[in-house]
């Protein structure tokens, strides 16, 4: 049988000498069927048309999706976002053009609810300052009464986002025996009783906070949504977490705030500007644990994520409703359901 779809997959996955960037992306499932050539563009910061011009579908992890990256064609079907974020994709211009756009919400969610724990534990047993002295000989050891941790029982996890991940986190934190409360405009209260928490407005969340943590998209409505006021709701001894997206986090308040000692510290696995430049502020302090967007990445969580993609795409080469949907709408798009349409048909007569 010829392959009668297309399967392209952004340039970033493979290394310069052609070995992939994570062996635990099983492409296994693409290659085993016969009627998918599976392919690869050219490593670009930004997808072009011309590159998707003979795809069906397109995998990508870093790149941008712009208004021009849709081939007038009209071919392209779907683009499975290799992660949750989707800040780099032009959602409106995926559905105007019938593309479905997927990400990998199940491959994320643990991995990324571990690394918020991580970060919250690291900061609340004063970890990195102990490590320091840990090697310091007897001279460490000996300053080791001066840095007491925080206790966990009894203290308020809060979280801005009850989706995917921030749910998860709840979960995880449960053994702990601390309060949870979280915001989130798109969630029930029913949902946070699940979870045996509280549900409150966001400035409760802010305020009554022991850690905060960021759990929800970066799109207009939250850029900057933890600003300077904001911020300054914040208990003095509390600690932000941000695992999500730098631009939710106005870098620059929030750096003032760490270095008057405003608030207790943070953790960041994402910042403003990534890489950070040299000289950037906030790398100078040391009440800030810092990570390279890179604190989830795990085994688990590339598995996870290949699988997720992996299955939206296939779902759709096979004319079925992909899990996972960004642009919901979609699935009312009748130019969409055309091509999922003729999918169903090549499928069915074994094409």
């Amino acid at each position: 049988m010829s392959a009668s779809r297309r399967v392209a997959m952004s340039g970033d996955f493979l290394n310069q000498d052609g070995t992939p960037v994570y062996p635990q992306f099983d492409v296994g499932p693409l290659l085993a069927r016969p009627d998918i050539e599976l392919v690869y563009l050219d490593n670009t910061p930004v997808i072009d048309g011309r590159q998707v011009e003979n795809a069906d579908a397109l995998i990508i992890s870093d790149p941008r999706i712009t208004a021009d990256s849709f081939h007038r064609n009209g071919r392209l079907a779907i683009i499975a976002r290799f992660g949750v974020g989707y800040d780099k994709v032009d959602v409106e211009a995926c559905s105007r053009n019938a593309v479905a756009l997927t990400i990998t919400p199940d491959g994320v969610r643990r991995p990324v609810a571990v690394a918020i724990l991580t970060l919250m534990l690291a900061l609340t047993g004063r970890f990195v300052e102990k490590q320091r002295l840990g090697r310091m000989g007897p001279d460490g050891w000996n300053q080791a009464t001066d840095f007491h941790g925080t206790g966990l029982v009894g203290k308020t996890l809060g979280s801005i986002g009850l989706g995917n991940i921030g749910a998860e986190m709840f979960r995880l934190a449960a053994p702990l025996n601390m309060k949870g409360i979280a915001y989130d405009p798109f969630v029930d209260a029913a949902t946070a009783r699940s979870l045996g928490i509280e549900f409150a407005d966001l400035e409760t969340v802010i305020r009554r906070a022991d850690i905060l943590t960021v759990n929800c998209p970066l799109v207009p409505a939250t850029r900057y949504l933890m600003n300077a006021e904001r911020i300054a709701l914040m208990k003095p001894t509390a600690y932000l977490i941000n695992t999500a997206r730098g631009g939710i986090v106005d870098q620059a308040a929030l750096t003032a705030a760490l270095k008057a000692r405003r608030i207790a510290g943070a953790g960041l696995d994402v910042l403003e500007v990534e890489p950070p430049a040299p000289d950037d502020p906030i790398l100078t302090l040391d009440n800030v644990i810092i990570t390279p967007h890179a604190l989830c990445w795990t085994d688990e969580l590339f598995a996870g994520c290949a699988r997720n993609a992996v299955d939206a795409v296939l779902a759709v080469l096979d004319g079925r409703e992909p899990r996972g949907l960004v642009n919901t709408e979609i699935v009312r798009n009748p130019a969409w359901r055309r091509k999922l349409d003729a999918f169903g048909v090549r499928t069915r007569a074994g094409a």
